[in-house]
């Protein structure tokens, strides 16, 4: 086989268990990188730099989150196209996977420095761009290796390492000291993480004379895949969007709702304590779930009814506020997200329309993940400060998540 012809085949080898865990290990570091701010650094610093903005600790969030979240819109689908063209001797892939941590740890740190709102936006703007680099990379590599019969189990545990991933940055941003050490803690971890696959695992190589050939009006007009030519990914990625839209309206303002709506004494304990317990339910089921869906041959069904799930659990948080009902709520949002994570990136991966635009067809789809976390600033900071607060708030993305949950059933080439 030639170097193009195994870069672009549907592969029909298994991957083995090493390639998975050392995979699943450089996709959890990422999320390192980005929950440890996510979760606890961030909200900190927006409410040490708030009275500077002239503007509340909720709103500077928002502001720096939304921002930080175009950037990802941008650098995700545009580093997954440039890695589909990249011709090294170490392969597509790697080479994005390497700079991508390393911009991101360097990002990081200077995070750590920020003295005012502005450091606060240049810095996540980096850490997003450089960190979505290797995402990117990594992501692409499921479909570039695995077979589609062993997706919903690598994608199981993807998502395992992604829940784990966010753990481990909420953990080491809460018990390592100061916003400073989080964010080296953070830094570190991240680079750590992608060592064993980029070392041990070589990449599929691309020739030169067998990259597509150059044009801006072609490279750009690559990125819009017309929902009449491609309609299951179109639903698909509709189906993505929503759901992660309601889970974002909820994890947004976790911090303020424990500490200002609930009175919680020590919410940055609390969002750990929160974050475990669902990280985990999620990782009761999320390889099962993955592994199910395997067997059985089917794909839509998993992503319905963990998307009602979901929404059940949101709308809890809504009616039930107490510490008791956070931790209830977070527990079956950890059950459905589970089940969802897996078995939705396996849906994604069997509607991509080419092999030749793995990576860039696949950044496309992450932005579902990441546009999300400009909207959900955009919808909550009103619904929190002039709507009705946090049970309007939940109801909205107990709504949001449940019409994504439905939608997935308008996929027709997918069972």
């Amino acid at each position: 086989m030639t170097v193009a012809a195994a870069a672009f085949a549907e592969p029909a080898e298994r991957v083995g268990g090493g390639w998975t865990t050392a995979l699943s290990l450089a996709n959890g570091a990422i999320w390192v990188g980005w929950y440890g701010p996510l979760q606890i650094l961030l909200a900190r610093q927006a409410e040490l730099f708030a009275p500077a903005a002239g503007m509340s600790k909720e709103s500077l969030l928002a502001w720096v989150t939304g921002v930080g979240a175009v950037v990802s819109l941008v650098a995700n689908p545009l580093f997954g196209a440039v890695s589909d063209r990249t011709v090294w001797r170490h392969g597509r892939r790697t080479p994005w996977i390497v700079a991508g941590s390393a911009g991101g740890a360097l990002s990081l740190l200077l995070l750590a420095g920020a003295d005012g709102p502005a450091m606060l936006f240049v810095g996540w703007g980096l850490v997003q761009l450089t960190l979505n680099a290797a995402f990117a990379a990594v992501t692409a590599a499921v479909p570039d290796r695995v077979p589609r019969a062993q997706r919903g189990a690598v994608g199981g545990w993807l998502g395992a390492a992604q829940l784990l991933g966010v753990v481990v940055g909420t953990g080491l941003a809460t018990a390592v000291g100061g916003v400073g050490g989080g964010y080296a803690a953070c830094a570190v971890f991240t680079l750590v993480g992608v060592a064993p696959y980029v070392l041990r695992y070589p990449d599929l190589r691309l020739a030169a004379a067998d990259r597509p050939a150059w044009s801006w009006r072609g490279f750009l007009a690559g990125f819009w895949l017309s929902p009449r030519r491609y309609p299951d990914f179109g639903w698909a990625w509709l189906t993505r969007f929503l759901i992660n839209l309601g889970n974002a309206l909820v994890l947004l303002y976790l911090f303020y709702y424990l500490r200002d709506g609930l009175r919680y004494e020590d919410p940055g304990f609390g969002v750990l304590v929160l974050t475990a317990v669902n990280g985990a339910t999620l990782l009761a089921t999320v390889v099962v779930g993955g592994i199910w869906s395997d067997r059985v041959g089917r794909r839509k069904p998993f992503v319905l009814w963990s998307g009602v799930l979901m929404a059940v659990a949101t709308g809890l948080l809504a009616v039930w506020q107490t510490w008791p009902g956070a931790i209830v709520a977070a527990a079956v949002l950890g059950i459905g997200f589970g089940v969802f994570t897996s078995v939705d990136f396996a849906l994604m991966t069997d509607v991509l329309p080419e092999a030749k635009d793995r990576g860039k067809d696949l950044g496309v789809i992450n932005v579902a993940n990441s546009l999300p976390q400009v909207a959900a600033p955009a919808l909550a900071a009103p619904l929190v400060n002039e709507l009705g607060g946090y049970p309007v708030l939940f109801l909205t993305a107990a709504g949001v998540g449940l019409a994504g949950a439905l939608l997935v059933r308008r996929i027709r080439g997918v069972a």
